[in-house]
């Protein structure tokens, strides 16, 4: 493995173990047959509260949470841009970590690992080419509104940092 590549890997796992010791566990376990969990459903990225450093914001992002069967989840990610245009991504995944292709538009990642620690968590790990990309950590607020996206990566100097997006539930 490459030194920066690890160095990469290193902060990134780095950033996510400093990131999930601020959020509560939830005793209930990530699979509970009673209850639904409170990732499914589509969620809207609030626009007004995107990171000064981001650079020009998109129009729309739309994610959507879906339970596959057998285990498995689906996630699909629609970014509108602001000409109008839309990138459709898309990765089935069991929630236990392990490697699962990316469909649609591959331009940012072609891979990606998910987890899901408590029921409130997960932590996606995202690959382009084999190298990693970044890790993002997703968590819903106590009364189901709101999903936080911290998307922790390196700039093109090395410099890791955290960005935070806020989602509102549509459905």
């Amino acid at each position: 493995m490459r030194t920066a590549s690890l160095r990469s890997t290193l902060r990134c796992s780095a950033i996510v173990l400093f990131l999930m010791a601020g959020v509560p566990a939830v005793a209930a376990p990530a699979d509970s047959a009673s209850s639904r969990s409170p990732f499914l459903g589509t969620w809207e990225l609030d626009l007004s509260r995107m990171p000064a450093n981001y650079g020009p914001p998109p129009r729309r992002v739309l994610y959507t949470f879906e339970d596959a069967g057998n285990g498995q989840w689906r996630t699909t990610i629609d970014i509108t841009a602001p000409d109008g245009s839309v990138r459709h991504m898309a990765v089935r995944y069991a929630r236990d970590g392990s490697a699962s292709a990316g469909e649609g538009d591959l331009s940012e990642a072609d891979g990606a690992a998910i987890n899901q620690p408590a029921s409130n968590v997960l932590v996606m790990s995202l690959t382009k080419n084999k190298v990693l990309g970044s890790v993002r950590v997703y968590a819903i607020s106590s009364d189901g509104k709101e999903m936080t996206e911290s998307a922790a990566a390196a700039d093109a100097g090395g410099a890791p940092f955290v960005r935070n997006f806020h989602f509102r539930r549509l459905r």
